[in-house]
């Protein structure tokens, strides 16, 4: 903070905590490459001393990332890994489940189509796929969005528990980013009402002025919303007429990637 000069005493264990962490990351990726390893292959690859290796292996062993062979000084990766990967296996069989979806749905809606997740108090696209009209249209993907200004958010937002909903407004806020956002949490409440009992959600001109999305949601084999389906356009094309038109078409294609993901409901 500010310009002031590191402190030698507390500037170096930082540098050496960050090159700790990179280089356990390093002995994880030999691992994988090659399955397994000792000690002085895993020393020899990185170009550290042996005892170096020795103590990243034996504090990835500790939380279960490696784990020592039958053969007494190999080590491979560890479960721990499932653990760490379980966090987002369940997104990306989103985006693989979701895409030939989107793709088609592209082509009949001839609009943007995006498949979100809440992340914290933003929904973040993970997949886009353009219309046939949608030339420069901006890419969505990666992009936090805020939850109550766009179709994906709300639609997320609707389906939360009502504790759980009103925490993350509190976290976002409710700005006004054009003249037709709402920010009035009874007025958005009654949207997302609307939004549970139609099946689907619109946004009118609510994150950018002449920008229309409708989305409708993704749930997965308990039947626990856990995405959410979304096509966007210009409004002078994509007016909400016709986004009220073909919103089965979205739900259709939602609870399509939702039995995809298990979902028998």
């Amino acid at each position: 903070m500010g310009n002031y000069p590191a402190d030698s005493e507390t500037a170096a264990p930082a540098v050496n905590g960050v090159q700790s962490v990179d280089r356990a990351v390093s002995v994880l990726e030999i691992l994988a490459q090659r399955g397994e390893a000792g000690v002085s292959e895993v020393a020899a690859e990185m170009d550290v001393h042996k005892s170096t290796a020795f103590r990243l292996l034996g504090a990835l062993e500790a939380r279960g990332l490696v784990e020592q062979t039958a053969e007494r000084g190999k080590y491979r990766l560890g479960f721990g890994i499932v653990r760490l990967a379980g966090a987002v296996t369940g997104r990306l069989d989103i985006t693989q489940q979701g895409r030939p979806v989107c793709e088609r749905l592209s082509g009949e809606i001839g609009e943007t189509v995006n498949i979100a997740v809440l992340q914290e108090h933003h929904a973040v696209n993970l997949y886009q796929v353009r219309g046939p009209g949608a030339v420069g249209t901006h890419n969505w993907v990666g992009q936090l969005t805020p939850v109550y200004a766009t179709s994906s958010g709300k639609i997320l937002l609707a389906h939360l528990p009502e504790k759980e909903r009103a925490a993350v407004l509190a976290e976002s806020g409710t700005q006004k980013l054009t003249p037709h956002t709402l920010t009035s949490r009874t007025e958005l409440e009654k949207n997302l009402a609307e939004a549970r009992e139609r099946g689907y959600v619109v946004a009118l001109e609510e994150l950018e002025v002449g920008l229309h999305a409708v989305a409708a949601p993704i749930r997965s084999r308990d039947g626990e919303v856990i995405a959410a389906l979304s096509a966007s356009g210009p409004t002078y094309r994509f007016t909400e007429e016709r986004m009220h038109e073909l919103a089965p078409v979205l739900i259709r294609g939602a609870e399509e990637i939702s039995r995809r993901m298990g979902c028998l409901g």
